[in-house]
């Protein structure tokens, strides 16, 4: 079943930025891939840089996905347009948004097979980039967070690539929903077990929603 299209591939390499008195190495200005096609490896592209190890990357977050299909609503409130690798992802695709995938849906996009594993969570340097201080926090409240993926078969991906759904998880716990949970109703306890019973899950997720279900339980 087609979902979508790789309208772009987006890498970008280690960079010195200055955040108020601070110099920070970042990898989120991404631009797009020209010569493919492109290897896709566990751990992400090739070419392509994380600054920060602990929050970014690694192979829960392989690969960051986030939809054309919100740049019109962006555009709109920027006051300019918005443009491939503009939310520092590395896949920008067409048609599908974080409500047409489950967490654990595996797809095949070129010679891989990747897995949804987490709606992405925007940091400060999101709003650095464009000069937005507010930008990661108004990104979590649209629930326009974009998502990544983990490699289960790597292979080489080019742009115009569909992306193909193999296999819907059978928990049909959406991206939408599960941004839900984390950020808008914190205290959703049935929510909290059902992502936690998800074992495609991403690690850190599992680890932060574990932690809210047992505070929620003691003050319960």
């Amino acid at each position: 079943m087609e979902l979508g299209t790789v309208l772009s591939i987006n890498v970008g390499k280690l960079q010195k930025m200055q955040h108020g008195s601070k110099e920070i190495i970042t990898g989120i200005n991404k631009a797009a891939v020209r010569k493919f096609p492109i290897a896709l490896a566990r751990l992400g592209l090739e070419g392509d840089a994380q600054g920060d190890l602990v929050f970014h990357g690694g192979e829960d977050k392989a690969v960051c996905v986030y939809s054309a299909e919100h740049f019109p609503f962006w555009s709109e409130r920027w006051q300019r347009p918005v443009e491939a690798g503009a939310f520092g992802e590395n896949f920008t695709v067409s048609q599908l948004t974080e409500g047409d995938l489950c967490i654990g849906d595996i797809l095949r996009v070129g010679e891989a097979i990747v897995q949804v594993s987490q709606p992405r969570q925007p940091c400060y340097k999101l709003g650095m980039k464009h000069g937005l201080p507010q930008l990661a926090v108004e990104v979590q409240e649209t629930g326009y967070t974009g998502f990544y993926l983990r490699v289960l078969k790597e292979g080489s991906v080019q742009e115009g690539d569909k992306l193909l759904l193999q296999e819907r998880h059978p928990a049909g716990i959406t991206v939408t929903e599960a941004n839900r949970v984390m950020h808008k109703d914190k205290k959703d306890l049935a929510g909290i077990r059902s992502l936690l019973a998800v074992p495609e899950l991403a690690v850190s997720w599992q680890q932060q929603l574990s932690k809210r279900q047992g505070a929620l339980r003691t003050d319960g």
